[in-house]
Formats: C-alpha cells, structure tokens, sequence
C-alpha cells in the first residue's frame, strides 16, 4: 500500500530548474518505495531568499503560508514534505512563528483571505529523508537494493540547513549520522569523522560575496578528500550546487586540482535500486559521477 504525501517540490527542484536532478531521483527513489507524492497545486516560492530582501515579516511567511494552505486544502491529511532543504526550513519557521504569534497567524490569514483561502496551520512539515528515515526505515530501504555501491567511498555533507535550528529528530546537531548510514545501507563506504559535514557552504554568499563562500567550499571539498572520497552526498540543492560548480573556480584562484562528484542522496538510492543513469539524474551533473554511471549501466 502506497505511503502518500503532499509534495512541494520548490523552485530549484521543479522540472527543468537547477536542481531538477534531484527531482528526477526522488521520483525514481520514490517509485520503488512506493511513495506517493501529490504535488500541491498552484505551489509558490517559499522566500527562502527573496523573503529577506525587504517588505518586512508579513509578506514573507505568507508566502510559505499560502503553500500550507493550499495543501489543506487539496491533500488534506496528508504530511508535506519538501526535498529542498531551504524550503523545508521556510516551511518549519512560519509554521512555527505564526503558532507562537495569534496576531500574525490572524493578520496571515487576513493576507490569504484575499486569495480565498484560510489557514489552519495543522499540517506536519518533513524533509523528505525525515519520510525516510521515520516511516520507511533503514532496514526497509536495505531490502530493495539491487545494485550495491560496493567500493565507493562518499562523505556525507548534510550542510547547515537541515541541522539548524530544527535538525533531524534523534541526530546530534555536531555530528548527524543519518546520510553515512544512507551511504552504509546502499553498499558504500561513509567517510568517518568528516569534519566539515555540518559547515555552511556560503548559500547567497556565492553573489555577494563569492571570495568568501569559495573558501568556505574549498575547505568542505578538502576535508572530504582528506577522508579518502570518491564523492560527496548532500540533502540540499543549494550546497549541491555550491559544492559542485564552483570547484574549476576555486582550483584557478588557489592551484588545486579539484574534481569531485557532488550528488544527492536520493541519486546513490536510484542507482542502488537498479534504475538507469537517466533515471537517477545523472545526466545533470556538472562533474561527472563515473562510478555510480559504471553501476547504472551494468
């Protein structure tokens, strides 16, 4: 029996945006768990970003406000989960400020009103590897792998966002073990005592001040290759991206060599699972993820 979810897919993740790689593997991940995921309708930015570029408090979490509401409204009863962990995280704080604030929560509402609809701010809000995590099991997710990623050796870089403040339930905020056993659990090999698995990666710094966010990606890439890498995992489109694109940048600027595949999660789930290269969102990295291509193919 099919698990079912309000599903919102955000920006960066929808199909044909940056990160539509990832949307790909979460739905290939997904078919063979039997998850369900209902997009909801008429979905919105959640103002991760542009939420702190002016207009004050309101304007930004109706924005993630109205997305709730429009899972009430057509998945009710069902948990919304998001993938990206920017938008998990925006999703999480205006629920959280609007239950902790009934002026804001009637002035939200007042906002949304206007769109003809009303917020009840009942449903739960889950990252995606909650879902996994928690309703699916690392057991279970064992059971369905096909192709082992034997001989691989990936650090898991959870990143700040998925950490901090809320975290996952049951992880330590310095050190979150769950993607080394996601990493276990398909056949590869968690780099231990990955120091910078929980360091940002610089997220808007990379505009505004890209001098600053480099360092801060060149110091996650060599703590990942001083533990032996092949690869770096990550549950969060901005620092896959950061992580990934930046690297011929860095290698100009401060004479490294540089070439390590960034990739998700829900990519090394796909591939273990027996779907193909494509299937998994492989074709979208920028550095190539051979290995996992090797397996794919077989």
């Amino acid at each position: 029996m099919s698990k079912e979810y309000s599903f919102y897919p955000g920006c960066s993740s929808q199909e044909g945006a940056s990160s539509s790689n990832y949307l790909k593997s979460v739905n290939a991940m997904c078919d063979v768990l039997d998850i369900k995921l209902n997009i909801i309708p008429d979905w919105n930015c959640c103002s991760a970003s542009i939420g702190y570029c002016g207009g004050g408090e309101l304007p930004r979490l109706a924005l993630s406000a109205r997305n709730i509401a429009l899972s009430e409204q057509h998945n009710a009863g069902q948990d919304i989960v998001a993938t990206c962990a920017a938008c998990w995280l925006s999703t999480k704080e205006t629920q959280e400020r609007l239950d902790s604030d009934a002026g804001l929560m009637s002035e939200t509402n007042e906002a949304l009103a206007e769109a003809g609809l009303k917020l009840e701010n009942k449903s739960k809000i889950r990252h995606m590897v909650e879902v996994l995590i928690e309703d699916v099991g690392y057991e279970e997710m064992a059971k369905h792998v096909k192709k082992p990623l034997d001989g691989i050796k990936i650090a898991g870089y959870v990143g700040c966002q998925t950490n901090r403040p809320f975290g996952i339930e049951g992880e330590s905020f310095e050190n979150p073990k769950y993607l080394d056993k996601f990493i276990e659990t398909m056949g590869a090999e968690p780099v231990e005592n990955y120091d910078k698995k929980v360091s940002c990666c610089g997220g808007a710094l990379a505009f505004s001040e890209p001098d600053k966010s480099q360092l801060l990606i060149k110091d996650i890439i060599e703590a990942a290759y001083d533990g032996g890498a092949d690869m770096i995992v990550t549950p969060c489109p901005v620092c896959q991206m950061n992580v990934e694109v930046y690297q011929d940048k860095i290698n100009a600027k401060h004479g490294t060599k540089f070439n390590i595949p960034v990739t998700y999660y829900s990519t090394l789930m796909s591939v273990a699972y027996g779907k193909t290269g494509k299937e998994s969102g492989l074709d979208g990295q920028i550095i190539r993820a051979k290995q996992l291509e090797a397996i794919a193919s077989k």
